[in-house]
């Protein structure tokens, strides 16, 4: 007859890897052997097991390996200074899911989340990881090398995680996973490359947006559909600018289709809002210029998520915040400010500046306000308001096949609740209108919409 203590020793593994994580007492009890014999089982297999949690909440699991590898993953954040400090270490953990104490970092967590487990990644990195339009320009250029599906949408938990640590250098916020990303930030700070010059500048976007187009270049995973691409640039002389780190935004280089017209006419738009945001009261907004070459319209946008150089900030959507810590699932960024205040996550104040961009945005026909297009700074287990960014008339946005459709705009109303911050938006959603209307940079035909949609807007607020 075999020992128990070896008999259990075998099935340990088993058991743990059904169990993402399994107190003490169960799995002993389903050994059939004491705590303390389960205790120096889990000393002999310490590089396989994770352990986390206090006292009765303390909780094990099996290590997941990625890749063949065991060993956890360091996570490395740098602050606004670009100093880079290790803060913790990530596991992923079988049968699914992964282990990392965000809470201890400072981020908000969900109570099941507050020893460090989680059923999937730890939501962060999913904001990290490559989406969008510059994400499938990275997946169709790297997936071979990394070994990884070509489309990011199709991507495991697993290989968001190998895709991180390997190509994770530069991404949404200021986390690094994983050594070999590490030390390519390093590689990239001892060699960075030199800014564009200021002169010339707008060539030299229009050839990066050719490159982008044509190549799939990728230089950081920044989220969004519009085509992109990130771009280290000069300051001009006498610019009040925080960082050379900037995402350009641009139209297709056939200025003579009706459907890139509007293309360049909704990036004039996006600047133009943007200005008009910065008129709401305590809103912040990413900084914004247009400029113009080789038949494109291109948008310059500073990235909020950078600081000089080398500095870097926390920074996570209301698509994740809503995911890992709410559940509601509606595209409502009002109710979601309330949910969060409600939960003691957020501020009074930005909630009602949420009011008030969520209003504005609909009053200048903004019809894609999803929960991507609203970020926040998380810091001591609450957030704060990022600047605003994205906030453009999509009303007027061309259809897929290129058709630009007769659309017309119906400002909405509020109901009495919503009456103070439907009016303190209105005076800058009347102000963009206005603009707009009178903007050379956008074509005639799309000023004379503006034009009457400054007017249907008084009518409409006589009745807010």
């Amino acid at each position: 007859m075999r020992p128990r203590n070896q008999t259990a020793r075998e099935r340990l593994r088993g058991v743990l890897a059904r169990r993402p994580a399994g107190a003490a007492a169960d799995i002993a009890a389903e050994l059939g052997i004491s705590k303390p014999t389960l205790h120096r089982l889990f000393a002999e297999l310490a590089d396989e097991i994770v352990t986390t949690g206090r006292a009765r909440r303390t909780r094990h699991a099996l290590r997941q390996p990625l890749r063949g590898e065991l060993a956890p993953l360091p996570l490395y954040e740098v602050d606004q200074q670009g100093r880079a400090e290790r803060v913790a270490e990530f596991a992923l953990i079988q049968p699914e899911g992964s282990c990392l104490d965000l809470a201890a970092l400072g981020w908000p967590v969900p109570d099941e989340s507050r020893d460090g487990w989680w059923r999937g990644l730890p939501y962060p990195f999913y904001d990290m990881r490559p989406q969008g339009y510059l994400g499938r320009q990275f997946a169709r250029a790297e997936h071979a090398a990394l070994a990884v599906p070509d489309d990011p949408e199709r991507w495991r938990d697993e290989h968001i995680v190998h895709v991180l640590n390997r190509a994770g250098a530069d991404v949404i916020g200021n986390l690094i996973l994983g050594d070999p990303a590490f030390e390519r930030w390093q590689r990239q700070r001892l060699q960075r490359d030199e800014p564009l010059p200021a002169r010339g500048l707008a060539k030299a976007y229009a050839a990066l947006a050719d490159q982008a187009v044509s190549r799939g270049v990728f230089r950081s995973s920044a989220a969004g559909e519009f085509p992109k691409f990130t771009a280290l640039r000069e300051a001009e002389a006498g610019a009040d600018s925080r960082t050379p780190h900037v995402l350009v935004k641009f139209s297709g280089a056939d200025a003579a289709s009706p459907a890139e017209r509007r293309w360049a006419d909704l990036l004039v738009c996006e600047h133009l809002a943007l200005q008009c945001c910065a008129l709401l009261p305590g809103v912040e907004v990413a900084r914004s210029r247009v400029l113009g070459a080789g038949g494109r319209t291109l948008l310059e946008v500073e990235r909020f998520d950078r600081h000089g150089f080398f500095g870097r900030s926390r920074l996570t959507s209301l698509t994740l915040i809503d995911g890992a810590l709410l559940g509601i699932g509606t595209s409502d960024w009002t109710l979601l400010a309330e949910r969060l205040v409600a939960a003691g996550l957020l501020e009074t104040d930005d909630e009602a500046r949420i009011q008030m961009l969520w209003w504005f945005g609909r009053q200048i026909a903004n019809t894609d306000m999803h929960t991507g297009n609203l970020s926040f700074r998380p810091e001591d287990q609450r957030l704060t308001l990022a600047p605003a960014y994205d906030m453009l008339p999509m009303l007027y946005a061309p259809l897929a096949g290129g058709e630009v459709p007769v659309r017309q705009f119906e400002p909405p109303l509020p109901r009495p609740p919503q009456r103070l911050p439907w009016l303190a938006a209105f005076d800058a959603a009347l102000t963009f209108w206005h603009a707009a209307a009178a903007d050379a940079r956008l074509s005639e035909a799309f000023r004379a919409i503006c034009a009457v949609n400054a007017t249907r807007l008084q009518d409409v607020a006589a009745h807010a």
